[in-house]
């Protein structure tokens, strides 16, 4: 039996939101600025963890120094959202021996990409968290995706989002959305979610059309795509083939090692890297309609277990 998902209570002005950087180092100190800047206009007190600016390697310190970030702000009970400064890689790094102790008061958790990790790994606890923009890239948002973050975690109810119809009928599940890269390095391992009647969610970038062939022929080999209920496509950007290769597109790969799965599938939804990235929460009921091209979570997303 798949059990339901405890949702974090609604944000209020007021309320204290932490900021961490538990993947890639930053490399835009004016960008987390202005998001920052955005939660702090909207009435919440924001927080920064001394080493969010800190650097090894191509991460943003340490295991020990990202992990003691994540372990302070989810053992705080003054704090009601943690917020991630970035992607890039290192998210995963933490989850090795990682336990997030007792949980008597769910806070939200913002982020998406490389932090799909950290998402899925609490959806298996049992927590809604949100795959939306993070801190260094909320500010280039337009002004309906900022709202519809702001709004999710607000407890307002979300309209649903629009894409294409590439396989009709009608799915409900739980919506698991990912980066596609990050959630295959998570198959067969614990933070893996049960997939039975899932609605997946699925983004990348910079991923060649053959490599993501690879990931999705991979996804079929383990049999988890044959659980699903539904797929819910955003966007891959940068997959685009180099000029003169011979290659597939990346539409072309994803409709082949899809479409045959007979399961409703919309594409073309707005969310992902490199342009709008429509907030969604993981780990709730949500509704993907292959005849009309939309996806739509059921009902306020906030304040009761789903």
């Amino acid at each position: 039996m798949i059990h339901p998902c405890q949702t974090p209570l609604p944000l209020k002005s007021g309320d204290l939101l932490r900021v961490i950087a538990p993947s890639g180092r930053l490399r835009d100190r004016v960008q987390l600025d202005r998001g920052i800047e955005i939660w702090q206009k909207r009435g919440y007190r924001v927080e920064v963890a001394p080493a969010v600016t800190a650097g090894w390697g191509y991460l943003a310190g340490t295991d020990l120094q990202r992990r003691e970030q994540l372990a302070a702000a989810w053992a705080d009970p003054a704090c009601r959202a943690i917020l991630c400064v970035r992607g890039g890689y290192g998210g995963m790094r933490l989850l090795e021996d990682w336990q997030w102790g007792e949980i008597t008061t769910p806070k939200w958790l913002i982020g998406f990409s490389d932090i799909t990790a950290l998402l899925w790994s609490l959806q298996r606890q049992g927590i809604v968290s949100v795959h939306g923009p993070l801190l260094t890239t909320l500010a280039d948002e337009p002004d309906w995706s900022q709202q519809r973050l702001l709004d999710l975690v607000t407890g307002q109810p979300l309209p649903p989002l629009q894409g294409d119809s590439w396989v009709g009928n009608v799915a409900r599940g739980r919506l698991l959305p990912c980066n596609l890269t990050v959630a295959t390095h998570l198959l067969g391992t614990p933070f893996q979610p049960d997939f039975r009647g899932a609605i997946l969610a699925i983004e990348d970038v910079t991923e060649a059309p053959y490599r993501i062939d690879r990931l999705l022929t991979h996804w079929r080999l383990t049999g988890a795509l044959s659980q699903l209920a539904g797929i819910a496509i955003g966007r891959f950007s940068q997959c685009d083939p180099l000029p003169g290769s011979f290659s597939f597109t990346v539409e072309e790969v994803l409709r082949d090692r899809l479409t045959d799965l007979h399961i409703p599938i919309v594409a073309n939804l707005p969310f992902g890297h490199d342009g709008c990235n429509a907030a969604l929460p993981v780990g709730v009921e949500a509704v993907l309609d292959g005849n009309t091209g939309e996806l739509r979570c059921e009902g306020k997303v906030l304040g009761f277990r789903l």
